[in-house]
């Protein structure tokens, strides 16, 4: 019964990945040039998840996509409050927030210099536990500081979510600050369905491959 169990999660877990690669592929969110990511590296293909709020078919599916891998991987009692880091992250956190019935607050890259002067917008309370949203993770940068400005504050912080892990040592880095990272899909992950599907070609699929490889 156990093992019936395990297979039928791992089976939904593998049609959530296809789900979020179908809508990858139908709102043009992969591109292959060179970017310049948030975290200050190079890379040769950039999945622009910022643009799932322009399409609300979509926007609903990944929000949807989210919350199912919270209440599996997590449960909705490990955490009072739901923080998006900007600006990618915000979105998704605050319909997440919506959805499971938490308050949401999100994180400044830096404090304002007037009215609160806060670096966090909503209530946080010391003691609070906080779990982070963000579209996806490379080296972990703005994570780990949102992570570092809610203790800051008496927030606890012991997880976080995202929908991609890039693969690039962004894990490894928030495991360093006692934070489990939950994500969806992997960058090769991603990769391989999108290549089985067609969608693209043999040396795209290498690009991605040698970038993960780089870490």
């Amino acid at each position: 019964m156990r093992g019936d169990v395990k297979l039928s999660v791992e089976r939904e877990k593998e049609e959530m990945k296809a789900e979020l690669c179908r809508v990858l592929n139908k709102i043009g969110a992969l591109e292959f040039g060179t970017f310049k990511l948030t975290s200050g590296k190079t890379s040769p293909y950039y999945i622009d998840l910022r643009i799932v709020p322009s399409f609300p078919d979509a926007f609903q599916k990944v929000c949807d996509l989210y919350v199912k891998l919270i209440e599996k991987d997590l449960g909705v009692k490990k955490f009072e409050r739901v923080a998006g880091i900007p600006t990618a992250g915000i979105p998704f956190a605050s319909l997440v927030a919506y959805h499971l019935k938490k308050p949401f607050l999100y994180i400044r890259p830096k404090a304002r210099l007037h009215g609160r002067e806060r670096r966090i917008e909503g209530i946080l309370m010391p003691g609070d536990r906080v779990l982070l949203v963000d579209d996806l993770i490379t080296t972990g940068k703005s994570l780990r500081k949102a992570v570092a400005a809610i203790r800051a504050e008496g927030g606890v912080v012991t997880d976080a979510v995202v929908l991609v892990d890039r693969e690039e040592g962004g894990k490894e880095k928030m495991a360093k600050d006692d934070v489990s990272l939950h994500y969806l899909l992997r960058a090769s992950e991603a990769a391989s369905t999108l290549y089985e599907m067609g969608v693209l070609t043999e040396d795209q699929l290498k690009i991605i491959s040698r970038q993960v490889k780089k870490k």
